[in-house]
């Protein structure tokens, strides 16, 4: 029994991992996104949401290839911070938090853009700094889209084979 408990561990904690990252990236990307109207938007935005159109499959052996014990990448890593990411639980963190970034990231920008923009300019007019209004304002405001889309890539997380194995 002790055995059917250990995958089961992993799995949990990769996700807990991955998602945690997750929340940090996908939500300052979706915010931002939300904000700025720059000519690199649309770019940035297909690259984001790339992975979700991969297959799993191919999103690991690109993975791989960006990792594997022959490229600079890696070699760079084990030699700056002492670890190597294939096989390990870093990099099927990595993997994870890279197959379910767009599910983070397209309901949190989603919800970003939904919040009327007038009451974020009415706080920054009454002086609140950009980081309160983001947590005081926009964020209480946005919650929901933002939870969708952790609970979205926390099952992915949960499920994902392909692009961890």
């Amino acid at each position: 029994m002790e055995t059917a408990i250990v995958p089961l561990m992993l799995s949990l904690q990769v996700a807990v991992w991955a998602t945690l990252i997750n929340m940090v990236l996908g939500v300052a990307l979706g915010w931002w996104l939300a904000q700025k109207d720059t000519k690199f938007r649309e770019f940035v935005d297909v690259i984001a949401t790339l992975p979700m159109v991969l297959p799993p499959t191919v999103l690991g052996y690109y993975l791989l290839v960006l990792f594997g014990t022959r490229t600079g990448l890696d070699n760079w890593l084990f030699d700056t911070f002492g670890f190597r990411m294939i096989f390990s639980l870093k990099g099927a963190v990595a993997a994870s938090v890279v197959a379910t970034f767009p599910l983070v990231f397209r309901p949190a920008r989603a919800a970003f853009e939904a919040v009327n923009t007038e009451y974020s300019q009415v706080a920054w007019v009454l002086g609140v700094s950009k980081l309160s209004v983001f947590f005081r304002v926009i964020l209480p405001l946005a919650w929901r889209g933002v939870l969708a889309g952790l609970l979205l890539a926390f099952v992915r997380c949960m499920g994902e084979f392909g692009a961890t194995l």
